[in-house]
């Protein structure tokens, strides 16, 4: 699924060049549920935008489902990005001026390869599977924080993705929706979906089937088994 080889970025911090990332190699195969953990400032942030076909300035190889993707710019890499992964993020990013249910639709509509019904029908679909089919019209403020969360996993599957990439996804829950939403992702990966959980939380990498660590650039324990 994932193949990176000898991945380096560097930031220029004003005439002071900042390695993030120092020779990075990382295999994640089809249908894996893997943790990457680092302190702040390890580069996972870096390797997680890189993964996600965020930044497509940085030396070395990535290859996702077998497809060269290190050659090719960002416009090139939005519509793979827009098929083939799915972003879960610790702020949710839901946009408030719009329901539930349009929102888990935009990745849908952005794509074009469909009606509008039939994007809405694929994110009413995504929603009854995560417990909020009775919160369709609502609002994000509307929600409780766990629900905002769990329409952002909604939204991450809705164009069902090949790969789910959770970016701190319980970094602002209690303890109880920690696990609901770590049920959710856990579910999802026994449905066979790929899921790269980012995280600076010990207990909440143990979910995971692997975890990888990155520290001061680079990476640890990176090669499947």
């Amino acid at each position: 699924m994932i193949a990176l080889e000898a991945v380096s970025k560097t930031y220029q911090h004003g005439d002071v060049p900042v390695c993030a990332l120092d020779g990075i190699d990382l295999e994640i195969h089809e249908g894996e549920f893997v943790a990457i953990m680092g302190p702040s400032g390890s580069g996972k942030s870096t390797l997680l935008h890189i993964l996600g076909l965020l930044d497509s300035d940085y030396r070395g190889r990535y290859r996702l489902k077998g497809r060269e993707t290190s050659n090719l710019g960002l416009d090139a890499l939005a519509p793979v990005r827009n098929r083939e992964v799915g972003f879960v993020f610790q702020a949710f990013h839901l946009l408030p001026n719009l329901s539930i249910l349009e929102n888990a639709a935009l990745p849908a509509l952005y794509a074009r390869d469909r009606e509008e019904e039939a994007c809405f029908e694929a994110a009413r679909h995504r929603l009854a599977q995560v417990g909020l089919e009775n919160r369709l019209d609502h609002r994000p403020s509307q929600l409780s924080i766990g629900q905002c969360q769990r329409a952002g996993i909604a939204r991450a599957l809705v164009n069902d993705p090949s790969l789910l990439l959770a970016d701190e996804p319980t970094g602002a829950l209690d303890s109880k929706t920690v696990q609901e939403i770590l049920g959710i992702l856990e579910e999802l990966y026994e449905q066979g979906r790929t899921v790269v959980l980012v995280t600076h939380d010990a207990e909440v990498a143990k979910s995971a089937r692997r975890i990888v660590h990155v520290r001061d650039g680079r990476c640890e324990n990176g090669r499947a088994q």
